[in-house]
């Protein structure tokens, strides 16, 4: 999760003005919306000043806005019906609500990660893209995926002997646990095991241990952008054992090819492949985000080796062995821009 390592989409945001906050005072107990500030936290917490971003600001007569500056002159927005829980837990603000289109919403300092419209998109394509593209994976790593999602789609290959998850925020597992339960269901596999820690440590302990790595990163902002860096790429190489593969969220084509490209770039110095691909989700910017898909002594990842059995294909909501293809063909101005 954020603080320097892991899980979701870390953003400085530009946040809210102190008299934007405070024409709009929905953090406290008498929120329209049926807040719980301070849940999960001890009375010492729940007393102390606030530190850093509140996501209640970000909700203006009824709408919440998701503004990045890494995706500046533009927001999302998102109609609120009922907010469930705000807190800060010990790394971030925490905020789930009930959306009028996009069912639950799970927002972590600002930036929206899970909706409940959207997710599968997202989460089948970060872990069926390397899975599929594996002849035999036994032992897969999460780093972050504190809500479960991609934990819930791994669980779904029978080959897979254990599913290890390295989620720095204990209060992300415990939100997405009580209101995304859709999500949270990947914990309950037997093949899961679950360490609260630095996932950079963790990977400095098992080396030429696994033979997938899932990444789901915050954006390259503040503390975070060391995920984009290639020493954190070195660390998931010493992990992966020879043949493996590392799948890592990868930005936004429309937004940041100013960063995706010199990041391959510099990878490909240790890695044997490194290919982008990208799937669709309305509620991230631009409504596209990518993946950069690398490899330990083997080829591209362009093509699946395994197919989905009938009874998964018809579990699955997004991910076909087609898709998977598709979704290394670039549009023109990205394969240039990352390329050549």
């Amino acid at each position: 999760m954020l603080l320097r390592l892991f899980r979701y989409r870390l953003l400085l945001l530009l946040v809210t003005s102190n008299s934007l906050a405070t024409s709009f005072p929905w953090s406290s107990m008498n929120s329209p919306f049926g807040i719980r500030s301070g849940n999960n936290m001890s009375s010492d917490q729940a007393t102390s000043p606030p530190q850093g971003l509140n996501g209640m600001d970000l909700i203006i007569d009824g709408w919440f806005h998701e503004r990045g500056e890494l995706w500046p002159g533009q927001a999302m927005s998102l109609k609120v019906k009922k907010v469930l829980d705000h807190h800060r837990s010990l790394f971030q603000d925490v905020l789930v609500f009930e959306s009028e289109s996009h069912g639950k919403v799970l927002v972590l300092d600002g930036v929206i990660q899970v909706t409940e419209r959207d997710e599968f998109s997202y989460q089948e394509m970060i872990a069926h893209i390397p899975l599929y593209a594996h002849e035999n994976p036994k032992k897969v790593l999460v780093i972050g995926g504190g809500d479960g999602g991609v934990l819930r789609e791994i669980a779904k290959h029978p080959s897979v002997e254990e599913i290890v998850i390295c989620e720095i925020d204990q209060g992300v597992i415990d939100v997405s646990k009580k209101y995304l339960p859709s999500l949270a269901c990947g914990y309950d596999d037997k093949r899961v095991t679950v360490h609260v820690m630095d996932g950079a440590k963790f990977m400095e302990e098992h080396q030429d241990a696994f033979d997938v790595i899932v990444t789901d990163s915050s954006d390259p902002v503040g503390p975070a952008s060391i995920l984009f860096e290639t020493p954190f790429y070195n660390a998931m190489y010493k992990s992966l054992r020879e043949g493996g593969i590392v799948c890592t969220q990868g930005e936004c084509m429309w937004l940041h090819l100013d960063l995706i490209k010199p990041l391959m770039h510099s990878i490909s110095q240790k890695f044997t492949d490194v290919s982008y691909a990208y799937t669709t989700i309305p509620t991230y910017p631009s409504g596209q985000i990518g993946f950069i898909v690398a490899t330990k002594g083997r080829g591209s990842c362009s093509k699946p080796v395994r197919k989905p059995s009938e009874e998964v294909q018809k579990d699955l909501q997004y991910y076909t062995p087609e898709l998977h293809e598709a979704a290394f063909v670039l549009p023109a101005f990205a394969k240039r821009a990352i390329f050549d």
